[in-house]
């Protein structure tokens, strides 16, 4: 990481930052070469512009300061490494709010429950003040809680298939019925970011985000649906009725293994 760490230090001094980690598949040594750097820089107040532009504009010909567009951040190449940045901004009230709540408290969501505290245990620490980024990774370098075990598979379930109404099955069966393509594919996507939320909470295991889902269930989960391979791929390459069916076996073969 060190390649990296002179210009990580130019957020290390600016008030209101808390801790800078470096996460993503670079802090995990699964990236490739088009791999981007994945940095974390947790605030107490919101940087303006004029912060980030004095940190960027030195070093990056192809930059988007304040895009904003999944949340506060910025993007940007830095000329010199050879390698983008994705730099997010994390409120440090919001994120200790997200350990809470989810680790503590059991608060299960609609997929993703648990994408925020694997991006916190697996991140490097590079600076923090106080060891407050470190006392958070250790409030879960506990045992997966039962609790939120019980509650991401409960609440994923339902949304799945065992909701009375407007379950993803529902919806995909609906949609497949009007032939609406563009439907199909979206309830499908949020059928299996169920599936997997499900799964991995089935599993103990923090749920890594959306890349390489698949191959990340096969290396690390010790109890999957029979079948999982075979069936995520008619999962994923079918518009028909098959569909409902591939959909509802997968639901039932999760069910076995909780």
């Amino acid at each position: 990481m060190s390649e990296i760490t002179s210009y990580l230090e130019k957020y290390f001094s600016i008030p209101g930052v808390r801790a800078v980690g470096v996460g993503g598949s670079r802090s995990a040594n699964s990236f490739d070469s088009t791999s981007d750097y994945d940095i974390y820089v947790f605030t107490e107040r919101e940087l303006d512009k004029e912060e980030r532009e004095k940190i960027i504009l030195p070093v990056s010909s192809r930059y988007e300061i304040c895009g904003d567009y999944f949340g506060p951040g910025d993007e940007y190449f830095v000329d010199a490494l050879g390698v983008e940045f994705d730099v997010m901004f994390f409120n440090t009230s919001w994120f200790e709010d997200i350990v809470r709540s989810v680790w503590i408290d059991g608060r299960a969501s609609n997929g993703y429950t648990t994408c925020f505290l694997y991006t916190l245990k697996n991140l490097t620490v590079e600076f923090e003040k106080e060891s407050w980024l470190t006392n958070l990774k250790k409030i879960i370098d506990t045992p997966y809680p039962e609790k939120l075990r019980e509650n991401i598979v409960h609440r994923n379930l339902m949304l799945m298939k065992d909701k009375p109404f407007s379950s993803y099955y529902e919806q995909i069966e609906k949609a497949i019925s009007r032939g609406d393509i563009n439907s199909i594919s979206h309830r499908r996507s949020a059928f299996l970011e169920s599936y997997f939320d499900a799964l991995f909470a089935i599993n103990r295991l923090l749920h890594p985000g959306e890349k390489r889902l698949i191959s990340f269930a096969l290396d690390n989960c010790t109890a999957l649906p029979e079948n999982f391979e075979a069936d995520m791929k008619k999962a994923l390459n079918t518009n028909s009725p098959e569909l409902l069916k591939t959909l509802s076996d997968m639901v039932e073969k999760l069910r076995k293994i909780i």
